[in-house]
């Protein structure tokens, strides 16, 4: 997808994003709607219930704020528009904050219906989110920034924010 902001641009304002994002929340509401609803199975009750729940919510909010600060706060749109990598900020904590903010948010609203499956949900967006971005936008800005994104790969761990050592 082409960002027509400026001649020479390198990098597309949006990338797999879209198509992602709602692939795993699709992916999410089936599965929330088929085990809690149709078979009606893994549906916790009592303490388990309220694990789920307050999980949900700090991952709920927690997803907002990633996203909020990767793709409001950073500035990003400043880098993508001069074909500048972005490292600093909380890009210094994960590459994909707002892939990131969204996966967090998606899963916290599908824990707070308090179904056990929704646990393999999380997983599978992280595997779903992992291939996709290693065979598209990885690619992509390797081919791009070469040895630069080449070592804040090393650096910057991709969907789960956390500094490396």
């Amino acid at each position: 997808m082409k960002n027509y902001n400026k001649e020479g641009q390198k990098l597309p304002l949006f990338g797999v994003g879209p198509w992602l994002i709602g692939g795993i929340t699709l992916l999410d509401a089936v599965v929330l709607y088929f085990v809690s609803h149709v078979y009606k199975i893994g549906v916790l009750e009592g303490i388990w219930a309220w694990i789920f729940r307050i999980v949900g919510v700090a991952l709920f909010i927690s997803g907002i704020a990633i996203w909020y600060i990767g793709s409001i706060l950073s500035g990003m749109d400043d880098n993508i528009r001069d074909n500048k990598l972005k490292t600093d900020g909380i890009y210094a904590w994960v590459r994909n904050p707002m892939y990131t903010g969204f996966w967090f948010a998606i899963t916290g609203i599908t824990f707070i219906w308090r179904n056990l499956f929704m646990v393999l949900t999380f997983l599978i967006g992280w595997a779903v989110i992992t291939v996709v971005l290693i065979n598209t936008e990885e690619k992509w800005l390797l081919k791009v920034y070469g040895n630069e994104y080449a070592e804040y790969k090393k650096r910057v761990n991709r969907c789960i924010p956390w500094k490396r050592s």
